[in-house]
């Protein structure tokens, strides 16, 4: 089920994005599917007659999971966390499909990181991986833009992962996904730059949960940023990154420069 958030006149709603490709169309639930469970109101739009916007804002945070993936963390010239290495970006940071995403004035060295997030259904505190599906209400496509040169200054991260609009995320909620073995592709100006697969994670989605969740306890709506596959880059004003995850699928968005 493809849980959406959007914008018809003004006021966000939540809606299931039915339908084929080309041929979509919301169907308005009523209230936040978080707390409300998912009940349709009987109104319905065309998915071209609608704003999408950032499926979920983070009730209280966002978990970036750093150097998951061995092939980044070779390129990063970093070896591989014997435990899931951790930081916190603010919520401020989420912009939704199509939203613009600002370079900074004090950064010169932006770059993408398309990347698979979890999303969390319920309070939980000290999961068990076997027991994390229960906890997870779905998944959706981030892209981690990373301000390098702040973060190869900075002592912390928050300023070079956290500044506005650096976490886009979309373009809706998959609740019905095995997370095991999917493809991410990220696409520069059309070109595709990163061509990997969830499978070569150095620490799984259900680890992942399990570890996060002996750290902090998890609100329904919080995120976890599960990590890059090779291939990072670059962009610059006027570029445009898509990022697209198999069985969820795109979340494009520009770079503009204020």
């Amino acid at each position: 089920m493809r849980i959406a958030r959007f914008v018809v006149e003004s006021e966000p709603l939540y809606g299931v994005v039915q339908g084929d490709p080309g041929e979509e169309q919301v169907a308005v639930i009523k209230g936040d599917p978080f707390f409300q469970g998912i009940t349709p109101t009987g109104q319905v739009h065309r998915l071209e007659d609608v704003r999408l916007v950032a499926p979920i804002i983070p009730r209280s945070k966002i978990v970036g999971i750093g150097r998951n993936y061995a092939d980044h963390a070779k390129e990063m010239g970093n070896d591989l966390p014997t435990e899931p290495a951790m930081f916190l970006v603010a919520n401020t940071a989420v912009v939704g499909p199509g939203d613009p995403v600002v370079l900074p004035e004090w950064t010169d060295e932006v770059s993408y990181e398309g990347e698979l997030c979890v999303v969390i259904g319920r309070i939980c505190k000290d999961v068990p991986a076997e027991k994390a599906d229960d906890v997870i209400f779905g998944y959706t496509v981030g892209n981690d833009l990373t301000a390098r040169d702040k973060q190869r200054a900075d002592v912390q991260w928050a300023r070079a992962k956290s500044f506005d609009t650096s976490s886009p995320l979309g373009p809706w909620i998959e609740t019905e996904l095995d997370p095991e073995d999917l493809s991410l592709v990220t696409r520069l100006n059309g070109a595709v730059v990163q061509d990997g697969t969830t499978a070569d994670m150095v620490f799984g989605v259900r680890e992942l949960v399990a570890a996060v969740s002996r750290a902090f306890t998890l609100l329904p709506g919080d995120v976890i940023m599960t990590g890059t596959p090779a291939g990072v880059g670059l962009v610059q004003e006027g570029d445009r990154v898509e990022v697209e995850i198999e069985g969820i699928g795109t979340l494009s968005n520009p770079i503009v420069r204020r």
